[in-house]
């Protein structure tokens, strides 16, 4: 049922031309999947050049044209969402019914980039002279260099793919060697849907060799990096050398407010479902909460409950809620946040261990009485541990929710119109969900504030990161 592993490079699927590459594992079983081939800098080279020839034949192709490419290529994706899914079980471990829900989406996401692209419309500006025209035309800005992470190893990626091919821009994309099927199948979508040779590129290899490369290239024009903060920032300096237009989505640290006039318990269910989700392995994952003080008992109770309640396993077995964390490196990390909020006096009320010894596993986590100046307050944890703090007032709660360099995503629940106002206004953060955690959408516009990064992906403003604005004056002859 996996992928077999391979680039894809100028139309062709290919091995790398130096027979370098790493084992791809299974995070519930640690069993090798396969064998990922790693790009030299040869094969970079033949993809920018490939992207080059790529971007000058599809920005001739008409918007109308691409639509139906891209059209065919979502409908793929939903035809063979079974077979996707359960390769990104099988390489990333979350369970398999959010991994169907993943590559639904991704499906989603290529419709509607794909109806966008339709709708990349200029102006026309009035002259000030008899017989002037003035107007502004919106053009691809040129080849894309993407690199996107292991957590949702569809959605990203196509995010990226589809935000370029819709405006017209020839993309290489650098998916995570960690979860590379996933994406593979995803490109194998567009290649049969009618994507011309050169438009669309797949590649893998070391990380920092391969951004380095492709980034200084004066071929690339724009950069879109879905990731870490410290890799965000470095790219970001790559990019700007070269003015290079660029995406950064990067880390998050959601605050959750939930004041006591909101369902204590209701809200502790859907939080602790959001907050264990794909194993707390989100970037807009609901992370440190923030209870009022009359509905902190009934909220700690429940969602303690939740928590301990959860079936942990692997994703591709019946009855699994919360697969694997993806990697060691996770559960050493996860286990490191647990024991500095114990050493700083919080309690575990749920969780707190890594479960068995083979595959990463590891229990979901309830942290009371947590220390402000804990990592796991300060840190992104990018894992299934919950810290849960009491507060007293409104302006109290605003200071420590935005007290962080942190601005992608903030999450309130209050049953008071008044209050919902007010607390969307006071957070400083790039998308906020007030009494639910649905924020990212096809359509609606996702990205950060702070260091959290800037531009978007969805809704218009996605489309309009990959395009760039010209402006015409002309008096007739």
């Amino acid at each position: 049922m996996y992928e077999t592993l391979a680039m894809y490079i100028d139309g062709q699927w290919c091995q790398g031309s130096t027979g370098e590459g790493e084992d791809v594992v299974n995070p519930a079983t640690e069993a090798v999947l396969g064998r990922l081939p790693h790009a030299s800098t040869a094969d970079l080279d033949k993809a920018l050049a490939a992207a080059k020839k790529g971007f000058d034949l599809w920005r001739r192709t008409s918007a109308y044209d691409r639509s139906r490419i891209m059209e065919k290529a979502a409908d793929l994706v939903r035809a063979r969402a079974d077979q996707i899914a359960t390769i990104l079980t099988m390489e990333q471990g979350k369970v398999l019914a959010e991994a169907k829900v993943e590559v639904a989406s991704a499906a989603d996401i290529c419709e509607w980039y794909a109806e966008e692209g339709r709708r990349a419309y200029g102006r026309i500006i009035p002259g000030r002279i008899a017989g002037q025209r003035q107007m502004v035309v919106r053009e691809p800005v040129g080849p894309v260099a993407a690199f996107t992470p292991w957590n949702f190893p569809a959605v990203t990626p196509i995010r990226k793919m589809a935000g370029a091919l819709a405006a017209g821009c020839s993309i290489i994309i650098k998916a995570s060697e960690e979860t590379p099927g996933t994406c593979i199948a995803l490109v194998r979508a567009f290649v049969d849907a009618g994507v011309p040779a050169g438009v669309l590129n797949l590649v893998f290899g070391v990380p920092d060799k391969v951004s380095r490369h492709l980034i200084a290239s004066p071929i690339i024009r724009k950069i879109s990096f879905t990731g870490s903060i410290p890799v965000g920032k470095h790219l970001a300096k790559l990019a700007a050398e070269g003015m290079k237009k660029a995406t950064m989505e990067l880390g998050g640290h959601s605050p959750v407010i939930v004041f006591d006039d909101a369902d204590a318990i209701k809200v502790a269910e859907v939080a602790a479902a959001g907050k264990f989700r794909n194993a707390g392995q989100v970037c807009i994952s609901p992370t440190r909460f923030y209870v009022q003080e009359g509905a902190y008992e009934k909220f700690v109770g429940r969602f303690t409950e939740v928590a301990k309640g959860l079936k942990v396993g692997n994703g591709l077995e019946a009855g699994t809620q919360m697969g694997p964390l993806a990697n060691k490196r996770r559960v050493d990390s996860i286990m490191g946040f647990v024991a500095d909020a114990k050493q700083h006096g919080a309690t575990v009320a749920a969780g707190g261990e890594r479960i068995g010894n083979q595959g990463y596993f590891y229990a979901p986590t309830v942290l009371t009485n947590v220390s402000e100046d804990s990592r796991i307050m300060n840190e992104e944890p990018f894992g299934p541990a919950a810290p849960i703090l009491p507060f007293k007032s409104f302006d109290e709660v605003i200071q420590r929710a935005n007290r962080l360099e942190f601005g992608l995503a903030a999450y309130a629940f209050t049953k008071s119109a008044a209050t919902a106002t007010a607390v969307s206004d006071a957070l400083e953060s790039g998308m906020v969900g007030v009494n639910h955690l649905g924020i990212s959408l096809p359509e609606t516009p996702f990205g950060g504030v702070k260091e959290s990064g800037y531009g978007h992906e969805g809704g218009m403003e996605g489309l309009d990161a990959y395009l760039v604005s010209k402006f015409v004056t002309q008096i007739g002859a």
